[in-house]
């Protein structure tokens, strides 16, 4: 047995055995459907978290660690943006530089030449002051991006407008009307960035907020509440119905239906008796049951997936954006050309030219459409991606999306519906397929198990004839009863024929042995003590798979799959969606590894799940991409969350990332060569031809590249992204 099989000690279910949700019987039969071998390893949580269940997060006060801007809130760009916009304004209005641009002359009153200096003071420093600081952090870690070129720009723009309105020098550098709006356009860039991208950092927070607060310690004299934090391995737990496991352990005494569906993905509750393993986090639905602790804190299976959540994190976080590379460019070519701009033109002899074409590199050095390339394709793509089902929580997973090579889905709840459904049915002794269709539904009738309904829903599909049923039992572990007709029907699996000595007649042998080899779950139907003849369900492949698979590969990109149940369970299906690579019989912390696998081939990873036992590897991947109906934690752990059940959103994604890829590099060429040129012009490189870039005319310039860049943006609108459509 492998270290993590022990570690966990969880079932490794196959299609020979396995539970699924027991209200009636039906868990050992079911061998074979998606939560048989979907082995549950849970997240893992430090004791005491458990305060923070159900707090909600307010996304604009949401702290973010993404790029240069760790520590900033979303909140504070907002406040920060509209304050300095309200402030811009005036600054603009009766800027001297501003008005001669427009040809009109500010209004003049006591006091209103000070109003751009005082008000162009105060956004310097406290809109400006994310950029000083995160400049200086830049500086300091020796990693040039795009907030020490804003603030370069800005302190510059700051010392030389101060320098200009107290008359020092007599320079014309008046830029408090270009400080101004560059402050509002960057501040504005990054507000509208850190607002689409949401946070992963949450997923920690989703593990702990599935343990409880408290639990009922049983002791010599009855129970005593005592916090998760106080349990010690050994200890026996009351878990009521309804409530929480508050740590890992083994059922002592009583049954009941779990659910674990916040750890698997996996819609249906699992039947726990006297020494089946419990898992922290899942909730006991319909009985109450003795539990004895085997595992707390650190050493739970919910904190092992939590570990691995937080490493893939960190391991996926240290990519650069694209526009934090150009700002590194920018910076060094217009630090190189600011210096060798001021040593030429003081060789010439003219030093305050000297210092007004050094001021003018430095100020345009930074044109907002840097600021905004990136941001505004990011806000117009998640805007179009969430229209189509697709919501792009991450920069990072749009920007690598393009360059994925195979997309792993894991299986159950994915490309398959996550429940069961009736493959087909065999009788014997001259009784038709459908008679006996007929019959097993109508015992299944006044169940609610999925079996139940998957049969049910089948027979009425044929719009077969359901005969009334009475005396309707369940018999828990091994099928159902009910009286038809004025005979006794019964419903199965293995467990029913052995608890009556019945074998199975070889008539049907050979159906049923082919029904089991592709994984299918077996039921017999049974009257008077007779097999009748049996059905056979299997996990419903969702009808949008096969054309997501087909679509995925006619786009060049490898299609695997990655599950916990049998070899046979999986390569079925691997073989109706023509899947190119098949990981079975996979344990939950060996899904995070089989990403790395992949990974270690040169291949870049999306993956694709459901289950908080997915979320290690949607963390791992370059790009995590959570199905919709699945867990807060699988959710919060992936840069992507697909809104439906729908696998053929991924195309919407792959598109997008393609289209908005393109985009960005489009701006970031037009904002970039506009500075190549630019600057060059501003330092007077062709000031022997005439030919010099006055300050003014650079802002104006600058101003107009974010226009272009702001207009070609909008033209990602036109993408169509429909999953349906997808070929």
């Amino acid at each position: 047995m492998r270290d993590s099989q022990k570690r966990f000690d969880l079932p490794m279910a196959t299609s020979s055995g396995g539970r699924i949700h027991g209200e009636h019987g039906h868990g050992e039969h079911a061998a074979g459907l998606s939560d048989t071998a979907e082995t549950t390893q849970a997240p893992a949580l430090v004791q005491g978290h458990g305060a923070h269940a159900g707090h909600d997060v307010d996304d604009d006060h949401v702290v973010h660690k993404h790029g240069q801007q760790a520590g900033h809130s979303t909140a504070m760009f907002k406040d920060r943006f509209w304050l300095t916009l309200a402030l811009s304004v005036p600054v603009v209005y009766f800027s001297p530089m501003f008005g001669h641009l427009l040809g009109y002359a500010p209004p003049q009153f006591p006091g209103s030449s000070w109003i751009p200096p005082v008000f162009g003071t105060v956004i310097f420093l406290y809109g400006g002051q994310p950029f000083l600081q995160g400049g200086l952090n830049e500086l300091k870690a020796r990693r040039p991006g795009m907030m020490l070129l804003i603030g370069m720009a800005i302190t510059v723009a700051f010392i030389a407008s101060w320098v200009t309105s107290l008359g020092i020098g007599g320079f014309d550098l008046d830029f408090w009307w270009e400080l101004a709006l560059l402050v509002a356009i960057m501040l504005l860039g990054h507000w509208l960035e850190m607002r689409a991208l949401g946070s992963a950092q949450g997923a920690l927070d989703a593990l702990a907020a599935l343990l409880p607060d408290e639990a009922e310690r049983i002791t010599g004299s009855g129970t005593e509440t005592v916090s998760v934090s106080e349990l010690r391995a050994g200890d026996v737990v009351l878990v009521r119905s309804g409530a929480r496991m508050p740590a890992d352990g083994t059922v002592t005494e009583g049954q009941a239906e779990f659910d674990e569906s916040m750890i698997t993905g996996e819609s249906k509750t699992v039947l726990r008796s006297d020494g089946d393993p419990v898992i922290a986090g899942t909730v006991a639905t319909d009985n109450t049951v003795r539990v004895r602790i085997t595992a707390v804190g650190d050493d739970t299976a919910l904190a092992g997936i939590q570990r691995l959540v937080a490493e893939a994190q960190a391991s996926s976080s240290r990519a650069q954006a694209l526009a934090d590379r150009a700002a590194a460019f920018l910076f060094y070519f217009a630090a190189g050309v600011g210096v060798l701009t001021f040593i030429a033109w003081t060789l010439l002899g003219s030093v305050p030219e000297a210092v007004t074409r050094t001021v003018t590199v430095l100020v345009i050095a930074c044109p907002h459409a840097l600021g905004l390339a990136i941001p505004l394709v990011i806000a117009i793509s998640t805007e179009r991606a969430a229209r189509a089902g697709v919501l792009i929580k991450n920069r990072m997973a749009l920007e690598r999306m393009r360059t994925v090579d195979v997309v792993l889905f894991d299986k159950t709840g994915t490309l398959t519906k996550g429940e069961p459904e009736l493959k087909d049915a065999a009788a014997v002794d001259g009784m038709s397929r459908e008679e006996l269709l007929a019959l097993a539904a109508a015992v299944e009738s006044d169940s609610e198990h999925p079996v139940a309904r998957a049969i049910v829903r089948a027979a009425k599909a044929q719009d077969l004839h359901i005969p009334h049923a009475s005396d309707f039992t369940s018999m828990t572990g091994r099928g159902v009863r009910a009286r038809v007709d004025g005979r006794t029907l019964q419903v199965g699996g293995p467990a029913l024929l052995r608890e009556l000595a019945i074998s199975e007649p070889p008539a049907l042998a050979g159906t049923t042995k082919a029904w089991r080899e592709r994984g299918a779950a077996v039921l017999h139907v049974l009257a008077d003590g007779q097999v009748l003849g049996a059905v056979s369900l299997e996990d419903a492949i969702r009808p949008e798979s096969r054309q997501a698979v087909a679509a995925l590969q006619h786009r060049g990109i490898k299609v695997a799959m990655v599950t916990g149940d049998a070899r046979q369970v999986a390569q079925a299906v691997a073989d109706e969606l023509n899947i190119d690579e098949v990981f079975a019989e996979v344990l939950p912390a060996d899904k995070d590894k089989k990403v790395t696998e992949l990974q270690h081939r040169g291949l870049k990873v999306a993956m694709v799940g459901d289950g908080v036992n997915d979320s290690p590897a949607l963390a791992r991947a370059e790009v995590g991409i959570a199905i919709g109906a699945g867990t807060d934690v699988a959710m919060e752990s992936a840069g992507v969350v697909l809104a439906g059940n729908d696998p053929r959103a991924v195309l919407s994604m792959v598109d997008l990332s393609r289209a908005s890829y393109r985009k960005m590099w489009q701006n970031l060429i037009w904002a970039t060569g506009y500075n190549v040129l630019a600057v060059p012009l501003a330092a007077g490189v062709l000031a022997f031809a005439g030919v010099v870039l006055s300050p003014a005319a650079g802002a104006v310039l600058m101003s107009a590249s974010t226009i272009v860049v702001a207009l070609n943006a909008q033209l990602l609108r036109r993408l169509k992204l429909n999953p349906a459509q997808a070929h």
